[in-house]
C-alpha cells in the first residue's frame, strides 16, 4: 500500500477537501451555490399524475442559457425548462419523441435527440430528431442506422455526431461481449440553418477491429467534439478510446484506455466506510468524455463489464496520459458522508459523467458520483488539477452542463420513485460565492488508513459538558461496525477526528440511535430494537473506549407491546432531585393512545423504569405520513427539549422542530398503570435552516447537541446514500437560551 498517511487523501488536503481553499478562490468568489432544485414531475401536463415516474437525464440547454432541454426517457419526451430566473425554473413544455430518447444537445434553431426504437438487442434501431425550439414540434428525423446512445454537436453547427452502441444483453452469457451487431459512429452533416443534408445517407465510421477486447464488437458510449471538428468516443466495454476526423470521417488514431489503480478505499462485501482495501490494474473503462482544450480530454472511469478504476483521468489526444485520480474521489466520498457503503465491493462513487466550461479565469473540471450523489469541481492547472469544491447533488446525477457564460452549472437527477419518496430533479448551482456552503460535517484521516474516517447516518449528539469544542455522534445500524465518533465543533465545517467502534455485548448488531454523556464517565446509548430483525431494545452503558458495560433492557410487559419505530434518543438528567436516564420511543406502541408516544425514565440506582406520555403533532404534510420523535436532550431545572419530525422530505416535509417539555412534579408511572401526559411547546422550526441551501430538505433531523458554551447544534441522518441524497446537513440555530 502507498503511504497515504503521508500523502494525506491521495494528495487533496483536509482543508481543500473541505472546500474551505484560501487564496484567489476564496477573495475572488469562485465557488459555486445551489439556487434551485427543481422536481421533474412538475413538468408534467396538467391533471397528469404527480406519482407518474419522470427521469432527467441527459441535459443541454438553447444558446442563451434562459432554457433547458433534457431527456425523460419514461415519458419518451424531450422536456423544456425555463431558466430565466435560474433560482425559480419553470415547466417550458415537452416533446413526445415516439421512443426512448438517449441523449440530447441543442443547437441554435433546433435540439437534436438520439431516439431508440429498437425491438431487440439483435435488431438495433433508432433515429436523430431535430425538434424545432420555437415550435417545439419535431420537423424532421433522420435513420441513425442503430441504437443511438451519446450526442454531441460539433461548435461550428457544421456535424452531429452519435455514438452508437447496439448495447449488449447483460442477461446473456452473463454478458460478456462480443454480442453482434456491432456498434459505430454516425455523423450527419448540417446546413447553415441546422438541417440535415444527408439525412438519407449519414455517414457511418465503423469501429472493429480497433479494441483488444471484442475488436468485433465496439460499443461506443459516449462522444464529445472540440474546435477542430475531432470527436472522442469511448468504447466503454472494450476499454478503448478513439478519435476521429469529423469532415473526413476518418479515425485519426486509437488506443487502449488502460489500467489504474487506487490504495485506501473501501473493498468489502461488507456496509463499511473503511479505507483498508485497494484494487490493482482495474481495467478503467471509461463513460462519459469531455475535451478541456483542442488537445487533451478527461473521461470519468465508471466502468461496466469488468473495470470500474472509480476516478477520471486527463489524456491528451495521442493517448498519453496526463494525470489519473487514482482514490480521490472514493475518500472524497468518504470524507463527505457520501460514501456509498453497499457499492464499496464493485464500483464504489462510480464516477459517470464530465463536463468542462471556463467560469472567470479559471478552466473548470466537474466530475459526478453517480452513486455518491455529489459532483467534484477541479480547475485545470495543465497539469494535476486542483481541487476547488465538492458539490452535493440529488440522487444518481446523470447528466452534467457548464453554462460558463450565465455563471451557471446544470446536473440532472435520474433516479426516481415516487412509492418510495424519491424523485428526479434538476440541480442549478451559480458561480461567485465568496464560500462554499457545503460541507457542514466533514472528517479528517483515519490514522489506521491514511484515508479519511468513514461515516454516514447520523442519528444522535451530546456535547461534551467541559469542553466547548467537542461533541460526540453516532450512527445507526445501517453500517455493520456500531461507532462512536468525536466531533470538532470549534469551526465550520465541523470535523469528525476520531471514532471508537462499540465492543462486548451480546448481540451481533446494534441499532445506536442517541448518545448522552454520563456523568461518572463513558456514555448513554440508545440502541433501536426491531422485532422483525430481531434487535432487542436497550439502554447501553458504555465506556469511553466503547466497551459495552451494561445492557438494561425495558420492562418485557412494554416489550411485548413494542413495534417497530422504538428507542431514538437519550440523555442523562435530573428530574425532581433524582439522577435518571431519559429515553424516547419514536412512535406510539400497541399500548399507546393514538397520538401519544413515550419518554422512559430510568432510575439507575434502583434500576426501575418509569414512563411518560409524550402528545404528536398531527401530521401537516399533504403527503400523510407519520410523526415521531427523533432527539431528547437535557436543559435542567426538569426541562428536556425534544426533537419531533415527520417523515416527509422535499417539498412534502412539514414538521421539523423542538419543543420542550417539563416533568417539574412530574411523577412517571410504571408501565401498565396510567401515563402523566406532558405538556410541550414548540420553541423552534428548524425548516427553514434545513431548506437554506436549496436542495432536498432531509426527512430524519435526528441530532440535537449543546455545547458547553450555550451552542444548539442539529444534525441530520443521510441514511447512508442508500436511496438517499447523502448530504448530511449540521448547523448551529444559536445560544441555548432560544429554547426557553
Amino acid at each position: 500500500m502507498r503511504d497515504f498517511k503521508r500523502r494525506l487523501i491521495g494528495g487533496i488536503s483536509l482543508a481543500i477537501l473541505a472546500g474551505t481553499a484560501t487564496g484567489a478562490n476564496a477573495a475572488d468568489g469562485k465557488f459555486f451555490e445551489r439556487i434551485s432544485t427543481y422536481p421533474v414531475f412538475k413538468t408534467l401536463p396538467d391533471g397528469a399524475d404527480p406519482a407518474t415516474e419522470t427521469v432527467a437525464e441527459i441535459i443541454s440547454a438553447t444558446k442563451d442559457g434562459k432554457t433547458l432541454v433534457f431527456t425523460d426517457s419514461p415519458a419518451e419526451a424531450l422536456v423544456f425548462l425555463n431558466i430565466e430566473d435560474p433560482s425559480n425554473p419553470a415547466p417550458a413544455g415537452r416533446t413526445e419523441l415516439g421512443g426512448e430518447p438517449t441523449s440530447v444537445t441543442v443547437g441554435a434553431n433546433y435540439a437534436f435527440a438520439g431516439v431508440n426504437t429498437s425491438e431487440s438487442f439483435t435488431q438495433p434501431s433508432g433515429h436523430l430528431a431535430f425538434v424545432d425550439l420555437n415550435t417545439k414540434e419535431i420537423v424532421a428525423q433522420c435513420d441513425a442506422s442503430g441504437q443511438p446512445d451519446s450526442i454531441a454537436l460539433s461548435q461550428d453547427g457544421k456535424f452531429v455526431a452519435i455514438a452508437i452502441e447496439n448495447e449488449r444483453d447483460e442477461d446473456l452469457n452473463d454478458g460478456v461481449i462480443p454480442q453482434l451487431p456491432a456498434g459505430h459512429l454516425t455523423i450527419f452533416d448540417l446546413d447553415a440553418d441546422g438541417m440535415p443534408t444527408n439525412c438519407e445517407a449519414a455517414r457511418t465510421v465503423e469501429m472493429t477491429g480497433l479494441a483488444d477486447v471484442a475488436p468485433t464488437d465496439p460499443e461506443p458510449e459516449f462522444v464529445s467534439i472540440n474546435n477542430d471538428n475531432l470527436a472522442v468516443v469511448t468504447l466503454q466495454e472494450n476499454n478503448h478510446l478513439a478519435i476521429v476526423d469529423l469532415a473526413s470521417g476518418e479515425i485519426v488514431t486509437h488506443f487502449s484506455a488502460g489500467t489504474s489503480s487506487a490504495d485506501a478505499i473501501p473493498t468489502q462485501k461488507a456496509r463499511l466506510v473503511d479505507g483498508t482495501g485497494s484494487i490493482t490494474d482495474v481495467p478503467r473503462e471509461p463513460d462519459a468524455v469531455a475535451w478541456i482544450d483542442a488537445d487533451r480530454f478527461v473521461t470519468a472511469n465508471e466502468g461496466d463489464y469488468e473495470g470500474g478504476s472509480r476516478g477520471f483521468t486527463i489524456w491528451n489526444k495521442d493517448g498519453e496520459v496526463l494525470f489519473d485520480s487514482d482514490a480521490q474521489m472514493e475518500h472524497l466520498g468518504m470524507s463527505h458522508g457520501h460514501y456509498p457503503a453497499k457499492r464499496a465491493h464493485k464500483k464504489g462513487t462510480e464516477p459517470e459523467g464530465v463536463a468542462v466550461g471556463t467560469f472567470g479565469d479559471d478552466t473548470l473540471i466537474f466530475v459526478n458520483s453517480e452513486r455518491g450523489n455529489f459532483v467534484a469541481v477541479y480547475k485545470d492547472t495543465g497539469g494535476e488539477p486542483e481541487f476547488v469544491q465538492f458539490l452535493p447533488t440529488h440522487i444518481a446525477p446523470e447528466g452534467l452542463l457548464a453554462l460558463a457564460k450565465n455563471g451557471l452549472f446544470v446536473v440532472a437527477n435520474e433516479k426516481d420513485e415516487a412509492e418510495e419518496g424519491v424523485r428526479a430533479h434538476v440541480g442549478i448551482y451559480k458561480f461567485g460565492a465568496d464560500a462554499a456552503e457545503y460541507p457542514q460535517l466533514i472528517s479528517e484521516a483515519d490514522p489506521k488508513t491514511g484515508a479519511p474516517i468513514g461515516w454516514g447516518a447520523i442519528s444522535g449528539m451530546a456535547g461534551d459538558p467541559t469542553d466547548a469544542s467537542k461533541i460526540y455522534a453516532v450512527s445507526d445500524s445501517f453500517y455493520d461496525a456500531a461507532r462512536i465518533f468525536t466531533l470538532d465543533v470549534s469551526e465550520m465545517p465541523a470535523k469528525i477526528v476520531s471514532y471508537v467502534d462499540l465492543a462486548g455485548g451480546s448481540a451481533d448488531k446494534y441499532d445506536l440511535e442517541g448518545i448522552a454523556i454520563r456523568k461518572d464517565g463513558g456514555f448513554w446509548l440508545a440502541s433501536e430494537g426491531h422485532p422483525k430483525k430481531e434487535l432487542q431494545h436497550y439502554l447501553l452503558q458504555v465506556s469511553s473506549d466503547g466497551t459495552i458495560e451494561q445492557e438494561i433492557t425495558l420492562p418485557e410487559t412494554l416489550i411485548e407491546q413494542a413495534k417497530r419505530f422504538s428507542l431514538e434518543g437519550v440523555t442523562e438528567a435530573e428530574i425532581n432531585g433524582t439522577p435518571v436516564v431519559v429515553v424516547a420511543v419514536q412512535r406510539e406502541w400497541n399500548d399507546d393512545p393514538k397520538g401519544m408516544t413515550k419518554l422512559g425514565i430510568y432510575n439507575p440506582a434502583d434500576k426501575s423504569w418509569g414512563f411518560v406520555h409524550y402528545p404528536l403533532d398531527a401530521p401537516k404534510s399533504p403527503a400523510g405520513g407519520w410523526v415521531g420523535l427523533s432527539e431528547v436532550t437535557y436543559l435542567g431545572d426538569n426541562k428536556l427539549a425534544v426533537v419531533e419530525r415527520d417523515n416527509k422530505g422535499g417539498t412534502d416535509a412539514a414538521i421539523k422542530q423542538v419543543t420542550v417539555v417539563s416533568l417539574d412534579g412530574v411523577t412517571p408511572a410504571a408501565h401498565g398503570e396510567e401515563l402523566p401526559v406532558l405538556e410541550k411547546k414548540v420553541v423552534l422550526d428548524l425548516l427553514p435552516q434545513m431548506s437554506a441551501t436549496n436542495g432536498w430538505t432531509p426527512d430524519k433531523v435526528e441530532g440535537l447537541a449543546i455545547t458547553a458554551d450555550g451552542r444548539v447544534l442539529i444534525s441530520t441522518d443521510n441514511d447512508g446514500v442508500d436511496d438517499a441524497t447523502g448530504e448530511s446537513l449540521f448547523f448551529d440555530m444559536g445560544n441555548v437560551s432560544i429554547l426557553n
